[in-house]
């Protein structure tokens, strides 16, 4: 299981107490520092069956100075995410076969047996 985590994010920290809480083997991948590649968003994106504008945090800053009433493609989006990580929602909990938004915590639920 992986997390992507922003340790400044109160939901993301949030997520990330519930995850031990839960006692299971999890890693932390600190996106803002290592960044995203193209293979990380696809899994995310294959993995929580969402659209990339789906993930996309729309109260950043960015988003509303520059991308809110703009349309663009799902690859675009992508594109965009990987450029500028401090839009995708957090956190996000990947497993073997499923993801989730884990906004509320409890979505982690889904990933464990």
């Amino acid at each position: 299981m992986k997390i992507y985590h922003n340790p400044r994010c109160a939901k993301s920290r949030a997520g990330l107490d519930y995850l031990k809480g839960k006692n299971v083997e999890f890693e932390i991948c600190d996106y803002l520092k290592n960044g995203l590649t193209l293979e990380d968003m696809k899994e995310i994106l294959l993995k929580t069956n969402l659209k990339p504008v789906d993930l996309v945090r729309t109260q950043e800053d960015y988003f509303k100075k520059e991308l809110k009433g703009k349309h663009f493609t799902d690859d675009e989006w992508v594109k965009i995410i990987i450029e500028s990580p401090k839009l995708l929602k957090r956190p996000i909990v990947v497993d073997r076969l499923k993801a989730v938004v884990a906004i509320p915590v409890e979505n982690i639920d889904v990933l464990i047996k």
